[in-house]
């Protein structure tokens, strides 16, 4: 257990931390978090160095890799290697795909490597656990130039609500998360544009810019209203992720999709477009928010097409240049005057 270093720091940091301010947080919860002598206080700690749907994502994957511990016997701090390498091999003979099996492992790694910071552990028992091959191109089912056309006619013949949430997911690539927790202040107007200001991972503002298409159906949605949520339940209330879901599959059936379409197609096909339509993928990194290039070349289905490869455009190159008898380089191959004129002698 810890009881030196960092751990005593951050043991009297919270404490101070609790008799000031509190944070407002719940009583049980800061009596979790000043837990240091059980697991859930250790997880309870971690996961508060995380926001949304990361957090939520995170405490379900030690979630289930404390069921599986409590079945095989063992606690949480008191995982080996061979342990979590027989983790992986269960969810792997569970059918799990390998980009949740990986991800499992980072959330352990993530985890256990805030637990030698914590000083709870010496070393990490995920530290060399070898991670999961994961596909370089994005499995996601996504629409085609063809099917995102019927599915944005669809939504604009159902309502204004699903055109505008149609357009900010195909057009624009918002996350769910993000399109629903816009509120009708965030938009606004920035050089000439009109933009809305979204709240991306780690809490970051980001404006994004709306096509002329979605400015329309956003202003129809609203219908004259001016705060609130951008995008309104049947209720009257926001809507949230899950009624965007249904609202998202509804539409590809009444487009005649035969895929299983989620918010996330919606994301991966305004990436994939965007590429096909000739968009840098600088450009499209930047419109996506991915912070490394290599998430958005995941999305890019013409990669591998070999009339693309460097080899010809280089060799064009090099071709352009031709070598002269006076054993300078010309960009271009000299014309027949000259070459006459070069090797004729002087009067």
């Amino acid at each position: 257990m810890p009881t030196t270093g960092s751990a005593d720091r951050d043991g009297h940091a919270l404490e101070s931390v609790a008799a000031t301010e509190r944070l407002d947080l719940p009583t049980r919860r800061w009596a979790l978090l000043m837990d240091r002598q059980s697991d859930e206080g250790l997880i309870a700690r971690f996961l508060l160095g995380y926001r949304d749907h990361t957090r939520a994502a995170y405490q379900a994957d030690l979630r289930d890799f404390r069921a599986w511990c409590a079945r095989v016997g063992i606690g949480l701090l008191g995982v080996h290697r061979t342990h979590i390498e027989a983790y992986m091999r269960q969810l792997e003979q569970a059918r799990r795909s390998r980009a949740t099996v990986a991800r499992r492992l980072a959330t352990l790694t993530g985890f256990y490597r805030y637990a030698v910071q914590e000083g709870a552990l010496p070393h990490s028992p995920a530290a060399h656990v070898r991670r999961p091959s994961v596909a370089r191109d994005s499995q996601t089912l996504g629409l085609d130039r063809e099917e995102a056309v019927r599915f944005l006619a669809a939504a604009q013949a159902t309502s204004a609500r699903d055109h505008a949430l149609a357009c900010l997911l195909t057009l624009n690539g918002l996350r769910v998360s993000e399109a629903c927790a816009a509120d009708v202040v965030d938009l606004d107007v920035e050089r000439a544009h009109r933009v809305l200001a979204v709240v991306g991972k780690g809490g970051q503002r980001t404006l994004v810019p709306l096509a002329p298409q979605t400015v329309r159906a956003i202003d129809a949605a609203l219908g004259g209203r001016t705060d609130g949520p951008l995008l309104v339940s049947n209720s009257g209330g926001r809507l949230d992720r899950h009624d965007a879901a249904r609202i998202v599959a509804r539409l590809a059936r009444r487009a005649g999709l035969a895929k299983h379409i989620t918010p996330h197609s919606l994301r991966h096909t305004m990436v994939t477009l965007a590429l096909d339509a000739g968009v840098s993928l600088r450009d499209v990194q930047d419109a996506a928010r991915h912070a490394d290039p290599r998430t958005t070349r995941r999305y890019d289905r013409t990669r591998h097409a070999l009339d693309r490869h460097a080899t010809y455009t280089l060799a064009a190159f090099v071709a352009e240049v031709v070598p002269s008898p006076t054993g300078e380089n010309h960009p271009f191959p000299p014309s027949a005057s000259s070459s006459r004129s070069m090797t004729s002698d002087p009067d």
